[in-house]
């Protein structure tokens, strides 16, 4: 009797793991374009379109620069150095615009940072604190300029106080106080390495240039690659919905507001570095200038959006129609009419915002319904 070998039984093709189609490298790039088309039509590529809009009005601006002065723009020596002075007039006004960017983003407004930057230079030019040289300069002005921040912070959260009454009545408070530390005069200083902030050079490009960029890859970085800064942007598109997400609303508003006094002290040193001293009138209309600059740059006054490039450019775009009026003598009262103009029109924009002629018909449409 002959014993047989069982066998297992050959698997069906059902039970045969599914083999995945050939990917088609055509199909995955076409998907991938079409991706980065929507991208650029929706709401992620609106940030880019608008920077891309803010470098169009730069280069018009100096086409017009050009064809205004071609001797001056003849000379590659004399664009050099007067690109280094556009860039130098936007440093301070730009540090304060970095600290008053993401107040706006998080649904605020802070009209005391010019007067924070003139409280905190005349506090770190006093006889006193000079005396503990430059560190003990640098150390008050961060101090003075992130303390009153944290005051404006604790009012509007705590105090809930509107963020406009409260940081106007600090611009009252901190523009007397200057007055008085300073017994209204001009407080020289006399450290060499706080006034070589304003002329050293390195690699050819101002000191004030370097700082200015470090801040805002900080900002930057902050805003767009941190907890802090995704919890910005919610807090200012819905604050309720961010408290409800575990936010704490009250302490981010804090935060915010002291990281703006914290940017008005690093402005006043690069301002007293610059005049070699400090009175209670610097830093004027300062807060005007940071809130006109990031607005150009994209900012929503009503908060939940912003970026730190587009306010970059908003400054250096405001710093280049200055020197475009200086260098054709034109004067101060036309240069800040057409500053004027330009904050109007960006805030026209930013209201009046169609992204294509389907979606201005749509609206029409149901409107009229």
């Amino acid at each position: 009797m002959s014993e047989t070998t069982p066998t297992a039984a050959p698997e069906r093709a059902a039970d045969l793991p599914a083999q995945s189609p050939p990917v088609d490298p055509a199909e995955t790039a076409k998907a991938d374009a079409s991706a980065r088309l929507s991208w650029w039509r929706g709401d992620g590529g609106e940030g880019a379109k608008r920077n891309l809009g803010l470098l169009a009005t730069l280069v018009v601006l100096v086409v017009i620069g050009i064809l205004t002065r071609p001797d001056l723009y003849g000379d590659a020596s004399w664009v050099w150095g007067n690109t280094l002075t556009i860039l130098k007039l936007a440093s301070v006004v730009g540090v304060v615009t970095v600290g008053m960017t993401f107040v706006i983003i998080g649904g605020g407004i802070d009209l005391s940072v010019g007067a924070i930057v003139a409280l905190a230079g005349v506090w770190c030019t006093t006889v006193a604190t000079q005396s503990y040289g430059a560190g003990g300069m640098i150390f008050s002005a961060l101090t003075v300029g992130l303390a009153v921040g944290v005051v404006n912070g604790l009012l509007i959260s705590y105090g809930r106080l509107v963020p406009f009454i409260a940081t106007l009545a600090m611009m009252v408070a901190a523009r007397g106080l200057a007055a008085e530390i300073s017994d209204k005069q001009t407080q020289v200083s006399n450290d060499s390495f706080i006034n070589g902030i304003a002329t050293v050079k390195l690699l050819g490009i101002p000191l004030l240039v370097y700082i200015l960029a470090a801040v805002v890859l900080a900002g930057w970085v902050l805003l767009n690659r941190t907890t802090f800064g995704r919890r910005t942007v919610a807090v200012g598109g819905n604050p309720e919905a961010a408290r409800l997400a575990g936010i704490n609303v009250r302490r981010h508003t804090v935060l915010l507001y002291a990281l703006s006094g914290l940017c008005c002290g690093i402005a006043a040193i690069m301002l007293t570095a610059q005049a070699t001293s400090a009175q209670a009138a610097m830093a004027n209309l300062y807060e005007l200038d940071a809130i006109a600059a990031a607005i150009i740059g994209g900012t929503l006054l009503s908060g939940g959006r912003g970026t730190i490039i587009g306010s970059l450019l908003g400054v250096i775009i405001f710093s280049t129609i200055t020197n475009l009026f200086a260098i054709n003598g034109l004067s101060t009262e036309a240069q800040n009419m057409v500053k004027g103009g330009i904050i109007v029109a960006a805030v026209l924009v930013q209201q009046v915002q169609f992204r294509s002629l389907s979606q201005f018909l749509a609206r029409n449409r149901a409107t009229t319904t």
